[in-house]
């Protein structure tokens, strides 16, 4: 009898361990996907100004322009056998006047006006430095408009719309990279240098 009460109390503490284990609350599963050490990294706000373009130096290296943050910024597609090619002289002035304050000049030479731009990157610069002793930044050739437009341009262009009409076309930038003026190449040297002291 007292084998009998004992098997009959271990079946009862059986089926009371099997009716709590059957009204537990399911496991949690986690449906968030597995992620790694980088998930906590918050990306960057695009930009929409020109420090985020990369140009490639005359020597093949590939830099960023955000290099040239905070300052004013005159880009410019240049030729070395244009009829603005002289254009150089007063560049080179300007950019010696204003550098200390922040001011910079970016030269693209761009062979695709009337093939005005000849020559290896060496031999343009080497003009450019022989004929009118520049000293600001050039950069390697580039294509302005066209299906192989530089990236640069194609958002230079989306800010003063319109395509490059010829050589010398230039734009001003100001501290916080953004464009503000178009100048195109015919316009005095006078004019674009006022425009560049109201952003210094």
């Amino acid at each position: 009898m007292k084998q009998l009460k004992t098997l009959i109390f271990a079946l009862m503490a059986v089926v009371t361990f099997a009716a709590c284990d059957r009204n537990d609350p399911p496991v949690a599963i986690d449906d968030d996907p597995i992620v790694g050490p980088d998930s906590t990294v918050v990306p960057e706000e695009p930009q929409d100004n020109i420090y985020q373009f990369k140009v490639e130096t005359g020597d093949g290296d590939s830099v960023s322009l955000s290099m040239y943050r905070g300052q004013v910024l005159l880009v410019v597609n240049t030729a070395t056998q244009c009829g603005y090619t002289p254009q150089y002289t007063d560049l080179e002035r300007i950019y010696e006047t204003y550098k200390d304050r922040g001011f910079v000049i970016l030269d693209f030479p761009c062979n695709q006006f009337g093939g005005q731009a000849p020559g290896s990157y060496d031999d343009i610069h080497g003009f450019c430095t022989d004929h009118y002793s520049i000293t600001f930044p050039q950069f390697a050739k580039i294509n302005v408009n066209g299906s192989h437009a530089s990236p640069l341009y194609v958002w230079l262009k989306s800010k003063k719309p319109g395509n490059i009409q010829w050589n010398f076309t230039k734009f001003l930038i100001n501290r916080n990279g953004e464009v503000v003026e178009r100048f195109e190449p015919a316009y005095s040297m006078s004019r674009v240098e006022e425009a560049i002291q109201g952003q210094l």
